[in-house]
């Protein structure tokens, strides 16, 4: 599954997840197409390296 994504200069190009993760790191990327949307980095929820940090409770059922 590729998916598109928006660079800083306008540019558009279609990206591997992999790829993606890494263009967010690296803040290459203004925006990329959710199923119903575009995400907007910096304003809307979008993955990163930080859940691996949580230190809240588990609340996922197991």
């Amino acid at each position: 599954m590729l998916i598109r994504v928006m660079y800083k200069d306008g540019r558009f190009d279609m990206v591997k997840p992999e790829l993606l993760n890494t263009l967010l790191a690296t803040k290459s990327v203004t925006s990329f197409k959710r199923s119903e949307s575009w995400a907007i980095v910096g304003r809307d929820a979008i993955r990163n390296g930080s859940m691996s940090n949580y230190q809240g409770p588990e609340r996922r059922r197991r």
